[in-house]
């Protein structure tokens, strides 16, 4: 449908005229090309000036290596205003001095191109609202404007049925003065006969509408799209890409000659996100998704995610970046498990001084009375009253449900032991020469699992539901039979 969102695994064509915003009057016909895998290309039928010159005398003009490139370029195309944005000249052809004169030829490679309104820049806080939708975001809502009944009299099927529809209500948490609405908007009944047969058919589309209190930026409807991707991502452990991303124009709200007030001007934006949605793509298997808003209500993971997004950001990026863009090699993937362990437990501020204050300070100026004076910095400098890699796993493994912990880390000792000696003879050997690549898959596989359950559990997620994760979800009873197999010590005081 024509107001339908831009779905960024789509192509779209934009045929128009095109200008810098400092020279509006000069304006140069082309088209705007759309592809998820090539990007944004604007082709024009004439030429921007890229070449880099100077005037280093009157009447002289110089020409130097490189290419101009432009912040902003604007565009009117199918009746639309259109921004692109981080734009580079890709290739440009002049005919001056040809023996037929004809319009040079130009194309351009953009970032960003917002299909519906002109900015300035990024930072230009023109919008009042931006909505996104993502990848598996209607499983992860638990709920549907959807209702199936087949007809069985007698406990038999008599082909009779219906499908119908309820619109469901909004659901709305305010956080920090911006508001984050759960919506569904679904289509009206369309009936697509056909000579083999007839369709009936209906879509709902899940989205979240996020609204500050003030007009913002395209950088922070970004950034709001982000929060939501890594949510879903998290929810779903996999990554979850966006489908499309759509703004609301601040200062264009209008009313009809009755009254009715109309919507604010909506503007789509194309963009590369950390994973493009594929809006056709078949749900991901529920029993793979941690949790969904049954078991965690949307106003009230939704304060708790954007506090803790900024808080364990450092640890949950790295996970994620396990989920988005997977490392061939078992060493990336152990360094990365455990920094993201290490991270976190600084982030949740749960450290435990191994010394008091006091008696630690003593010693230390024990010790360095002893220590030459012109080593004194460096060896001061080594010594430090910090938990150690181990006092930090077992401090996370402390943390969730016991009884979720116990069945996927059955010897927490044994496994904070061969996880730090990995770690410390990968980052100071270069290799792991005490470990066999299964173990290591295991110490990196149960890692990754012990941090997502502290994210989880810092969200607020039932013990219960933990415990039925551990137990159901097929990655994770996979990583509990793994550290069964190979993190449990074979030694009763090991």
């Amino acid at each position: 449908m024509a107001n339908d969102p831009l779905n960024l695994d789509g192509t779209g064509e934009w045929a128009g005229l095109w200008w810098l915003p400092d020279n509006p009057d000069d304006q140069i016909p082309g088209i705007l090309r759309y592809d998820a895998d090539e990007g944004l290309l604007l082709s024009l039928i004439g030429a921007f000036e890229d070449r880099i010159m100077s005037n280093p005398a009157p009447g002289v003009t110089a020409y130097h290596e490189g290419t101009r490139t432009w912040d902003v370029i604007h565009g009117a195309a199918e009746q639309r205003e259109i921004t692109l944005l981080g734009t580079v000249p890709n290739s440009s052809k002049r005919t001056i001095g040809a023996r037929v004169a004809s319009p040079d030829k130009q194309t351009v490679t953009a970032t960003v191109a917002i299909i519906g309104a002109h900015v300035s820049s990024e930072e230009d806080q023109t919008f009042s609202g931006v909505e996104v939708s993502v990848e598996d975001l209607g499983l992860w809502a638990a709920s549907s404007v959807f209702e199936g009944f087949l007809g069985a009299p007698d406990g038999k099927i008599d082909g009779t049925g219906r499908i119908s529809v309820k619109p469901v209500e909004a659901q709305s948490v305010v956080v920090d003065g911006t508001e984050y609405r759960l919506v569904h908007t679904h289509t009206l009944p369309f009936f697509d006969q056909r000579k083999g047969g007839n369709v009936g058919r209906m879509r709902d589309t899940v989205s979240i509408r996020v609204s500050p209190a003030e007009p913002f930026a395209l950088s922070a409807a970004l950034k709001a799209a982000s929060l939501v991707q890594d949510l879903i991502a998290l929810a779903t452990h996999r990554a979850a890409g966006v489908i499309w991303l759509r703004l609301e124009v601040a200062g264009t709200e209008s009313d009809l000659p009755d009254g009715q007030p109309l919507p604010r001007r909506r503007a789509d934006v194309l963009f590369s996100p950390a994973a493009l949605g594929k809006h056709d793509a078949k749900v991901v298997d529920h029993h793979r998704v941690f949790f969904t808003c049954d078991s965690l209500p949307f106003e009230e993971v939704l304060p708790r995610w954007c506090e803790a997004h900024g808080r364990l950001q450092s640890a949950t990026n790295m996970i994620l970046g396990l989920r988005y863009a997977p490392a061939r090699f078992v060493e990336n993937n152990l360094l990365t498990a455990v920094g993201a362990a290490e991270a976190l437990h600084r982030n949740l501020h749960i450290d435990e001084k191994p010394f008091p204050k006091a008696e630690f300070t003593a010693m230390r100026e024990a010790m360095l009375d002893q220590v030459p004076e012109g080593h004194r910095d460096r060896f001061k400098g080594a010594i430090r009253n910090d938990p150690t890699l181990r006092d930090r796993l077992h401090a996370l493994a402390a943390r969730p449900d016991q009884e979720a912990i116990a069945v996927l880390v059955p010897d927490v000792a044994h496994w904070a032991k061969r996880t730090t000696r990995a770690r410390n003879d990968l980052a100071h050997e270069g290799r792991t020469p005490n470990h066999s690549f299964d173990e290591l898959i295991a110490v990196v596989e149960v890692t990754t699992a012990v941090v997502i359950l502290n994210v989880l559990h810092e969200l607020g997620l039932p013990a219960e539901r933990q415990r039925e994760i551990v137990q159901e979800h097929p990655q994770l009873r996979a990583t509990a039979r793994t550290a069964g197999e190979w993190l449990v010590s074979s030694e009763p005081n090991s």
